[in-house]
């Protein structure tokens, strides 16, 4: 039989299952979306239980559409939306509170009165993240603080935390297992990403107790098992990242200078830097790509926070389109975008800005504008963003890219890829399997369980599906980017 690998993949706005063969090829998949909850401007929640009923019953329908004569599950792995907070009780494993979501801003005053005290720098030192209310340290206490009991009861040992991963495996495992891998641990502003481990200063700094704290491994490396009533059997966890670094190895972006570029909630651009912690001078973040065999590749990461996000609220919201596919032949019916421009900060902007309270907005509106125009704003300005990434990769002294590697379930827009190649003036490359976050988990659990015996097996799997060269007029590219910086500008400082 052969080896199939149960991949979950836990996102901000759903949860997906997805069962690999060892060549990459999706056997089977399963999705479900869950609610979204916005108690406050800028505050984004989520039930964490309501996560751990979706994911059970994708992986359940997953597993009985793959598993059949021709091959069987021998080991899962797990991408997850990053720095995204819950906090729960040890002994019944119930969340104290909603899970705080890696886009609420309710502590960007905490990060302010930090950075006022001069502690950014000391941060950046050890974690490469800037004091940014995006990750989950401010957010661990935030919950400690506005929670009644939660404090004492933290300090009494009798909280845990975890970004979703280290929640999910908790549940999973039936409380046996309180872990986490290097590149979450790398997005809380508590780990020293140079040292490899929790820092005491900063957990002082931002009044964490250590305890409440998971055991950080590999990213492939043993996470324990299911328990056997979940699945029908126990099923060990191999491989587990942060999905953007999930997504760097689903794009086998093993060498030093391959970038890639996720587009889904938000969008987000990893450079491999190799096993050199390189900072930036532009706010691009320093990271942990993956950590294996305990050797740690590092790379420099420009965040965006709001890309399908955009083109959600356009069919959510204002409801102006059905489906999010229309987006494409709608934006293809213009011959420009007619001066609109959206620059879609619901939550702020996010690299090389990292402006909290920076709001979104829509410029050039005529009596002539409908939604087409909306539509092609939307699309557009998540590649100005990405142009915008790929700059300050620039001004920190790094060359053009020779290709973007792309995937998301936006990278389906033929229309959008092309406009993205011609503003970043380098050429995209899409790859077969799109879906390289739940790729990439899969492939480390694979290279723990044995399917897989390197980096170099994986990087075989890799195949393209299109490549998208620039042809836009540089006259026509600058142009563009000037109104799109303008734009930039005038909600930074509204």
């Amino acid at each position: 039989m052969q080896p199939y690998i149960l991949s979950i993949d836990q996102g901000t706005t759903s949860t997906r299952a997805m069962v690999f063969d060892q060549h990459a090829n999706i056997v089977s998949v399963a999705q479900k979306e869950f609610t979204q909850h916005y108690p406050q401007s800028g505050w984004v929640e989520h039930d964490a239980e309501e996560i751990w009923t979706t994911t059970v019953e994708v992986c359940k329908q997953a597993l009985n559409k793959a598993e059949n004569n021709a091959g069987k599950v021998v080991a899962i792995g797990i991408a997850n939306q990053r720095e995204t907070t819950v906090v729960w009780d040890r002994a019944t494993g119930q969340p104290i509170h909603n899970a705080i979501v890696w886009q609420d801003r309710r502590t960007a005053d905490i990060c302010e009165s930090l950075r006022t005290q001069g502690h950014e720098q000391t941060v950046t030192q050890k974690t490469g993240l800037l004091l940014d209310s995006y990750f989950s340290g401010t957010k661990i206490a935030w919950i400690l603080d506005n929670i009644e009991g939660a404090r004492q009861r933290a300090e009494n040992h009798e909280l845990a935390f975890g970004t979703t991963d280290t929640f999910l495996i908790w549940r999973l495992t039936g409380g046996g297992m309180h872990v986490t891998d290097a590149t979450n641990a790398s997005r809380t502003l508590l780990f020293d990403i140079h040292k490899n481990q929790w820092d005491d200063e900063l957990l002082q700094l931002l009044n964490v107790p250590p305890t409440m704290l998971p055991e950080v491994n590999d990213c492939a490396a043993h996470f324990g098992a299911t328990t056997p009533d979940l699945f029908g059997r126990s099923i060990p966890i191999c491989g587990v990242a942060g999905d953007q670094q999930a997504a760097v190895v689903g794009q086998a972006c093993f060498e030093p200078g391959m970038i890639k570029s996720t587009y889904g909630t938000g969008c987000f651009m990893m450079m491999n830097t190799g096993t050199q912690a390189k900072v930036s001078k532009n706010k691009l973040l320093t990271t942990v790509a993956y950590r294996i065999n305990g050797e740690t590749t590092y790379a420099l990461e420009g965040s965006i926070f709001n890309a399908g996000t955009a083109i959600q609220w356009l069919r959510d919201g204002l409801n102006i389109m059905e489906d999010a596919a229309a987006s494409e032949p709608i934006a293809r019916e213009l011959n420009s975008n007619n001066g609109v421009y959206f620059v879609p900060a619901f939550t702020g902007l996010g690299a090389p800005h990292w402006d909290p309270h920076a709001r979104g907005a829509i410029f050039g509106l005529t009596r002539d504008t409908g939604r087409a125009e909306f539509i092609r704003a939307a699309l557009e300005s998540v590649c100005y963003q990405t142009a915008d990434l790929i700059g300050a990769m620039q001004e920190d002294g790094h060359t053009e890219p020779t290709a973007l590697r792309v995937d998301g379930g936006m990278v389906a827009n033929n229309w959008m890829m092309q406009f993205l190649a011609d503003i970043i003036n380098a050429p995209v490359e899409r790859p077969t399997t799109t879906e390289t976050t739940a790729l990439g988990a899969a492939c480390l659990a694979g290279l723990q369980a044995g399917v897989y015996d390197s980096l170099d097996d994986i990087k075989q799997n890799w195949q393209r599906n299109r490549r998208f060269q620039p042809v836009m007029e540089p006259q026509q590219r600058e142009k563009l980017l000037s109104q799109w910086r303008d734009a930039v500008h005038r909600v930074r400082t509204a």
